[in-house]
């Protein structure tokens, strides 16, 4: 460096033109040049340090699993009320779409007809009870002669026979009886059930047949309502899998309890209680009936309502959570996630994850606790590189104790239902 110097100053003196100010700065630029380069040489090149990379922790939490299946609301009670005589239609007692108590009057069947039948019948049985008392002392007064034979055999038994035939008789007429008095209480058509009735089929003054095949109105009670999802039958084994391998916890009195989401998409406010789950598959769509009851004191819910029924799956105690942006996929689909070890690089590892809680994944193979997960700056580094590892809020992190519902559609029958 020296040397150079010297050069520089020996030419300057030669040439006896460089003495200018502009001089003296050109030479000042030169110097510290040189010197930058000669001690680059002596030094050697400088490493580039790791990449910086952000991290978020994966962390463990209980959580509740749930599934939104799609169903319908089913009255808990129907009854249809139809005629059970022949006859016109002389009143109706009942506001259409009003609520009914049971064996309130509906409607009432003309009586007349049957009135007169059932007199008939009584008449008729009061004739056969006249005629038994002479025939039984007759037949007492020959049994007691028979023995000292003041009367013949066959007289005793035609007396006796007599006297059996006047019994059947009277059995006959009071039998008669009895099915005029059941048909002319059937003339008033009164509400099996209490509930809310629809519309009425039939005006004052229509006739109507005995069961007849369309009713004349229908009852239904729409506090407490059924509601009837259907689950797929896979869903079924895959959750009897986690429970059986210890990773859901199941049969607490709490999962009986379902929540429901109306057709708008508003909660319904009042819990319900999961009933039963039907014992056989529907061939056509490989789902089963799930019934649930709910409160419906303000008949909110109405029969054949579009509903969505939020089921309790099972708990997980220690579910793994990972943030999404954490979570990559490879050609194939299958998800993928880089962590930072203990020793500052980079691994990639294959992970299987269940569903999505908010922002995070629940990871069910691939990650533990504490682990390291690589949110920003994935794309420039490679598995195996040493990183600097700089902790980041990745996203806003759902509570330690949540609930993860899902979404299953079920695959509906030709005909849509």
């Amino acid at each position: 460096m020296k040397a150079f110097s010297d050069f520089i100053s020996l030419s300057i003196g030669a040439s006896g033109r460089a003495t200018s100010r502009a001089a003296r700065l050109v030479l000042a630029v030169v110097l510290v040049t040189a010197g930058a380069a000669c001690q680059q040489r002596a030094h050697g090149p400088g490493a580039p340090p790791p990449p910086e990379v952000g991290v978020a922790a994966v962390r463990s939490a209980r959580v509740v699993f749930t599934t939104e299946l799609p169903g319908r609301t089913a009255a808990y009670l129907v009854a249809e009320v139809r005629p059970q005589v022949n006859g016109i239609i002389q009143r109706r007692e009942f506001v259409e779409g009003a609520d009914v108590k049971a064996d309130q009057l509906l409607y009432q069947v003309d009586p007349a007809p049957y009135k007169a039948a059932y007199d008939q019948t009584v008449a008729a049985l009061a004739v056969a009870e006249s005629d038994v008392p002479a025939l039984r002392s007759r037949a007492e007064r020959l049994k007691e002669l028979l023995p000292i034979h003041a009367v013949g055999q066959q007289d005793y038994d035609d007396a006796a026979s007599a006297l059996a035939r006047a019994e059947a008789s009277v059995l006959a007429a009071k039998a008669a009886v009895e099915t005029a008095r059941v048909n002319l209480s059937y003339t008033p058509l009164k509400a099996p059930i209490s509930g809310r009735i629809g519309r009425s089929s039939v005006t004052v003054g229509a006739l109507v047949t005995a069961y007849q095949p369309t009713p004349l109105a229908v009852v239904q009670q729409l506090d407490p309502i059924y509601v009837d999802v259907t689950q797929a039958s896979a869903d079924i084994l895959r959750l009897a899998r986690a429970a059986d391998s210890g990773r859901f916890k199941r049969g607490d009195a709490q999962a009986r309890k379902v929540k429901l989401l109306l057709e708008d998409g508003t909660p319904y406010p009042i819990e319900g209680t999961l009933q039963f789950r039907d014992v056989s598959v529907e061939p056509t769509t490989g789902s089963v009936i799930l019934r649930m009851v709910f409160p419906n004191p303000n008949r909110t819910l109405l029969p054949g309502m579009f509903v969505r029924a939020i089921v309790e799956e099972g708990v997980d105690e220690h579910a793994i959570l990972a943030p999404q942006q954490g979570i990559t996929r490879d050609p194939k689909g299958d998800p993928l996630a880089m962590v930072v070890n203990a020793a500052g690089k980079v691994e990639q590892r294959k992970i299987e994850v269940d569903r999505a809680i908010g922002a995070d994944w629940v990871v069910t193979k691939g990650l533990a606790p504490d682990d390291r997960l690589i949110v920003e700056g994935r794309d420039r580094v490679r598995p195996g590189a040493m990183v600097r590892a700089v902790p980041v809020d990745a996203a806003p992190r759902m509570p330690a104790v949540q609930n993860a519902s899902q979404t299953r559609p079920v695959r509906q029958a030709p005909d849509g239902k």
